[in-house]
């Protein structure tokens, strides 16, 4: 084995990866026609023609309806706004209770936050990252209201299950799937089988529009809601004869047709773009199985997963060096990698220190316990001491990156017993 990089050794992989050309000559020219003819958006904030959206907007609703077999598609500006009117579509108001993953970007527990909501943190599965069913089933109360499953790094929640204990118990079950786009359970879409689903078209993620997302329902009811809060719902429920003006008080989540432009062409290359992330991460699984001390990530049995991000655990007992030392040692060898992904949310300030929505703080009484640490032990001992990710849907890799990739990997892991010595010796 030659010298690990860290201790002056030549790297496994010689230059830095390339970023993945997301955007190519056919969004280039989705977006000059939108310039061509000047609208760059069709929204009005009354109730007329243009409610909807300009002619772009709407083709890319009926072109991501058609693509996951969904009856309404609603375009958003973003995930986390597509969140927010979630939320607000599925009547949550002061003091109902949401359960959430601890473990997701922050945008997913502070929608509820933002009608009054309490987000109560459900710990994640050790395998798939995923919420937990067995701690969404000792959250509930009778206070809940919802659930948001997070199909995380690009594998589904136990999304079946979850939807049957929503129905059985008569609370919305909504799908934050900003990371799974095509990732499927037992067949069927993520993001089609929750009440409400939400879609990322952030530069970040698989396809793209910059900013952007997707809600998707088959529920006409929560479409229509969908739509009012999406555009400034408190000024047109009056001529457009809605009835339930619960959190009827709208937003301008609305997006443009340039962006909507961009995503059908996205849309339409999505097997491609997706394809390639699956393909890398499966590779990467293949290349590392075997080695003592590594996890790859687990693929739950009748599921695709899309690898939005390729998780490994790390078992730094077995391999005898800290994960800090191990992502060193990876990074010089030149794979960019990174230790954990966020922090359990209820570790935020605005949760430690009780201040949200007002100088007061909050507008309702939580408990102690949302607090504590040790509240969802799984997601923080993943956090602060497994987790080594790798971002698939950031670089452009061919087969022989991909197996430099692999080598950088086995080369670490066969220099363990050469960095725990390198490891002590620096500390002390």
């Amino acid at each position: 084995m030659s010298a690990l990089a860290i201790l002056g050794g030549k790297p496994a992989i010689p230059k830095s990866l390339d970023p993945y050309p997301s955007i190519g000559a056919a969004e280039q020219r989705a977006v000059f026609e939108v310039m061509q003819a000047g609208c760059l958006s069709g929204f009005y904030g009354s109730w007329r023609e243009g409610f909807l959206g300009g002619p772009k907007v709407q083709e890319l609703e009926a072109a991501w309806s058609e693509r996951f077999s969904v009856k309404h598609a609603v375009s958003v500006n973003s995930n986390t706004s597509g969140l927010y009117a979630a939320i607000g579509a599925a009547g949550i108001g002061p003091g109902d209770e949401v359960i959430v993953p601890c473990t997701t970007m922050s945008a997913t527990a502070m929608a509820p936050l933002i009608y009054g909501g309490i987000p109560v943190f459900a710990d994640i599965d050790k395998g798939t990252f995923c919420i937990d069913l067995g701690s969404v089933q000792a959250n509930l109360t009778d206070k809940t209201r919802a659930i948001i499953a997070v199909n995380l790094f690009g594998q589904a929640a136990p999304l079946k299950e979850l939807r049957a204990l929503c129905d059985a118990r008569g609370i919305v079950l909504i799908e934050d799937n900003a990371q799974a786009p095509l990732a499927t359970e037992n067949g069927q879409y993520c993001g089609t089988i929750g009440h409400i689903s939400v879609f990322s078209l952030n530069y970040h993620k698989h396809i793209h529009t910059g900013e952007g997302g997707i809600c998707c329902t088959n529920d006409d009811h929560l479409a229509e809601r969908l739509r009012m809060i999406r555009n400034h719902a408190e000024a047109v429920v009056g001529p457009a004869g809605v009835k339930d003006l619960c959190n009827m008080i709208g937003f301008n989540f609305r997006m443009t047709e340039l962006s909507a432009a961009i995503g059908s062409v996205q849309l339409a290359d999505a097997d491609a773009h997706i394809g390639r992330r699956e393909y890398l991460g499966g590779r990467l699984t293949e290349g590392i199985s075997g080695l003592e001390g590594l996890t790859p990530p687990y693929v739950r049995p009748g599921c695709r997963h899309v690898y939005y991000l390729w998780v490994v655990r790390l078992d730094q007992a077995r391999l005898g060096v800290s994960r800090s030392t191990f992502v060193e040692a990876l990074e010089a060898e030149g794979v960019p990698c990174f230790p954990a992904y966020v922090a359990p949310i209820y570790q935020l300030p605005l949760f430690r220190d009780r201040i949200a929505i007002g100088r007061e703080g909050y507008p309702f009484s939580l408990t102690d316990r949302i607090y504590n640490r040790g509240l969802c032990p799984v997601a923080e001992d993943l956090y602060e001491r497994e987790i080594v990710a790798f971002e698939t849907c950031a670089f452009d890799v061919d087969d022989d990156d991909i197996d430099r990739l692999v080598d950088a990997f086995r080369k670490v892991h066969a220099g363990c017993t050469t960095l725990a010595e390198w490891e002590r010796k620096k500390a002390s």
